[in-house]
C-alpha cells in the first residue's frame, strides 16, 4: 500500500505561483473507492478557474482529469479490479498527483488501443465536445457551426467531430500557425479574431445568413460578435470565459437579433449521472479507436512544472492538448 503521494496543491487562491508540489498522506481506499497510480494527467482551463478561486477550503487540490492504473480497491467495487486502466474527467480537484484515491463511480475504463497519454489528452475535452455537439445543441449535417479557440484542445476535437457529423465548421483562433492547425483538424474556414471582424467574416462566409450555432469559450471580448454572427433562431452556447464573463444579457437582445437561444452549460451537469458519464466517454473513445478523433498533444509537463503549464495556458501559448506526466 502506498502511504505517500506527490500532489500539487494551493494554500490560497491566486496566480500560477500559488501552485505547490507537496507530499501528502493517502488513506487506503474505502467503500466504493479505488487507489490509482496515475500515468497521465490532462491540463484544462477549468484548472485555472479553480486556482483563481474562490476555494471552499485549503489546502486544495487542482486538476480534474487523469488516466491511471488501479492499484487496489475498497469494498463494494464491482466494475474495476487491480490492473485495470481507467480514466476520469470533470471530477473534483486533485488530479495533479502521482497517486490518488477516487470514487469508482466517477471512473471509466480506457479501451485497448487508446494509449494513456492519448486518453488523458482526449477524455474530458472529448466529453465536452460530445455534450456540446450532440446534447446541448444537436449538430446536423449541412449546418454552419462557429467554434472559438479552434486550435486548442477542445477546439481541435470539435473540428474533427463536427466534420464527422457533416457540419461546415468555422473556427476562430489567432495567428497563421494556429489557423493552419485548425484547418488540418476539420475546420472548413478559420477566422483570425485579432485581424478580422468576426461577425462580418462569418456573414460573408455564410452568404449573409449567419450560423446555426456558435460555441463561445472566450466570453467578454467576443460576446457582441457572437450575437451578430447567428442566424435567426440560432443558438448561442457560452461555455467558457477566458477573457472574463460575458456581460449581463437583456432578453430583448435575443429578440432583436432574430429570436435567439442563449445557454451557459457545463460538463458537470451533463455527466452527473453515471450512465451519462459512461455513455459520453464511450462515444469519445469509440471515435478515437476508429481514427475519427486524433488528439494533438502539443505540450508535456512534469508535476514540478505545473506553474509554467498554467502560465502557458493563460497566455495562449499552447496548441492542442497539454498533459502532465507524473
Amino acid at each position: 500500500m502506498i502511504q505517500k503521494a506527490k500532489a500539487v496543491q494551493i494554500a490560497k487562491n491566486g496566480g500560477p505561483e500559488v501552485l505547490q508540489l507537496n507530499e501528502v498522506s493517502l488513506d487506503k481506499p474505502g467503500k466504493g473507492e479505488v487507489l490509482l497510480r496515475q500515468t497521465a494527467i490532462g491540463l484544462n482551463y477549468l484548472d485555472v478557474y479553480v486556482r483563481k478561486g474562490p476555494s471552499a477550503s485549503f489546502p486544495a487540490g487542482v486538476g480534474s482529469e487523469a488516466v491511471g492504473v488501479v492499484e487496489s480497491v475498497g469494498s463494494d467495487v464491482a466494475d474495476f479490479k487491480v490492473g485495470d486502466r481507467v480514466g476520469y474527467g470533470g471530477s473534483a480537484g486533485g488530479a495533479y498527483a502521482d497517486y490518488r484515491v477516487m470514487p469508482a463511480a466517477r471512473l471509466v475504463h480506457v479501451p485497448v488501443g487508446v494509449p494513456n497519454e492519448v486518453a488523458a489528452a482526449v477524455l474530458m475535452k472529448g466529453m465536452t465536445v460530445e455534450y456540446l455537439l450532440r446534447r446541448c445543441f444537436r449538430v446536423s449535417s449541412g449546418q454552419d457551426v462557429l467554434f472559438y479557440a479552434a486550435s486548442g484542445g477542445v477546439g481541435l476535437i470539435a473540428g474533427q467531430w463536427g466534420r464527422h457529423l457533416g457540419a461546415r465548421m468555422i473556427g476562430v483562433t489567432t495567428g497563421r500557425e494556429k489557423i493552419e492547425l485548425a484547418l488540418a483538424h476539420g475546420y472548413d474556414e478559420v477566422v483570425d479574431r485579432k485581424k478580422d471582424k468576426i461577425s462580418e467574416k462569418v456573414r460573408a462566409l455564410t452568404g449573409g445568413k449567419g450560423v446555426s450555432v456558435a460555441y463561445d469559450s472566450v466570453g467578454k471580448d467576443t460576446f457582441e460578435d457572437t450575437i451578430a454572427s447567428l442566424a435567426p433562431r440560432g443558438f448561442f452556447v457560452t461555455f467558457g470565459a477566458t477573457t472574463g464573463s460575458p456581460p449581463p444579457l437583456e432578453a430583448g437582445l435575443l429578440q432583436k437579433h432574430g429570436s435567439l437561444y442563449y445557454t451557459r452549460p457545463t460538463l458537470a451537469t451533463y455527466i452527473a449521472e453515471r450512465k451519462d458519464l459512461v455513455a459520453s466517454a464511450a462515444a469519445v473513445f469509440d471515435l478515437v479507436v476508429k481514427g475519427v478523433l486524433i488528439p494533438q498533444i502539443g505540450q508535456r509537463y512534469g508535476l514540478a512544472d505545473v506553474a509554467k503549464a498554467h502560465r502557458d495556458l493563460e497566455a495562449g501559448a499552447t496548441t492542442g492538448s497539454s498533459i502532465i506526466v507524473p
